[in-house]
């Protein structure tokens, strides 16, 4: 678990006196930060860099990739005579997921890819910090870093990869454009049927579980929530959703979008909504209660995106999917193959 956290309005400017203690003599802090906030001047006065601390602009515009995590371990360690004394990771679940990465690869040699799977990684990673921009992803509190590698989409699980220290200040979500406030917020509601309906199921897990459900009904549903306690409710709501797969794991939808997201880049929230539309024979009721809650705010998720595909691209699509044992047999039990089939799996993808 991710053993300090501190939450609230404004709480980002506690950040120096955070990171004080952990700064080692003549060893930088490296900043990971959304290149959104490029022109932000607000936001990058309030990091207040020190010493030889690097501010580094990464692009969220695409998956994470172990060969960027490659690119930016080497660079770093190009620059710099002493290991970092922390990597702060600022952005989205891309950025979230790059600063965990970056700083386990620090410690590890080889390649990024090399640790692809559950429990590979040996040595205790570089003291990173996550501070989540945008609310749904989990990334802030989950054991996975979820990179696209040369021939798999597929988290590094490990007890090194959460973060050291989270800041959850809600004034940083202000700004997001909605389609994505949506598309980010649903990863967080899909996280909960997943975990809620799957065979892994247990308590630890359901009480998060159930309490991050709730919030996104509230969110998603109730049309009088003021946008401030929204904020608020969306960052916990994500907090608890990625808590409840930490203990369990996710299902249907996330398989069938990481086949999506190799094979044509679709980024992780909205995949997770073009496959969920179609998964009603999984998730009945909790299908129903999505097209209602894209319905009211008014989003547009996208079709046809399958609908040119190459024999070749369905199939490793298909792969990739497939691949992901772990999150088939917590959605469908033991028995999973005889449910979920190739041939099933193609006419869900032609589908969508």
């Amino acid at each position: 678990m991710v053993p300090k956290v501190v939450f609230g309005q404004g709480c980002f400017d506690q950040l120096g006196s955070i990171l004080a203690p952990q700064r080692k003599d003549k060893a930088p802090f490296i900043f990971l930060v959304d290149d959104v906030f490029k022109q932000n001047k607000d936001l990058l006065d309030r990091i207040h860099l020190r010493f030889n601390d690097k501010l580094l602009f990464v692009s969220a515009e695409e998956e994470p990739k172990t060969t960027q995590v490659d690119q930016i371990v080497k660079d770093i360690k190009s620059e710099f005579t002493y290991k970092p004394s922390g990597i702060i990771g600022i952005g989205g679940g891309t950025v979230l997921d790059l600063a965990k990465a970056v700083s386990i690869m620090l410690t590890n040699k080889g390649s990024a890819a090399d640790y692809q799977g559950w429990d590979l990684v040996k040595n205790k990673a570089v003291y990173h910090v996550g501070i989540p921009t945008i609310s749904g992803t989990g990334a802030e509190v989950s054991r996975t870093t979820v990179l696209t590698g040369p021939v798999r989409k597929l988290g590094i699980n490990s007890d090194f990869t959460p973060f050291d220290q989270v800041v959850l200040d809600p004034e940083l979500t202000i700004g997001v454009p909605k389609n994505q406030w949506f598309y980010t917020g649903m990863d967080c509601f899909i996280h909960c049927v997943e975990s809620l309906n799957g065979t892994f199921l247990n308590a630890f897990s359901q009480s998060y579980g159930e309490k991050a459900y709730d919030l996104c009904k509230e969110i998603f549903l109730d049309e009088g929530l003021p946008d401030e306690e929204s904020r608020g409710k969306l960052m916990m709501a994500s907090w608890h959703g990625g808590m409840s797969i930490a203990y369990s794991q996710v299902g249907v939808a996330h398989a069938m979008s990481y086949g999506l997201s190799y094979v044509l880049g679709t980024k992780h929230g909205i995949g997770n909504c073009i496959v969920f539309d179609h998964l009603a024979e999984f998730y009945p009721k909790d299908v129903a209660l999505f097209k209602k809650m894209v319905k009211q705010h008014n989003i547009d998720i996208p079709t046809g995106l399958c609908s040119n595909l190459s024999e070749a691209q369905l199939n490793t699509m298909i792969d990739i999917a497939l691949s992901l044992v772990p999150l088939w047999e917590n959605a469908l039990g033991e028995h999973w193959e005889t449910i979920m089939t190739r041939d099933k799996l193609k006419e869900l993808y032609i589908k969508m």
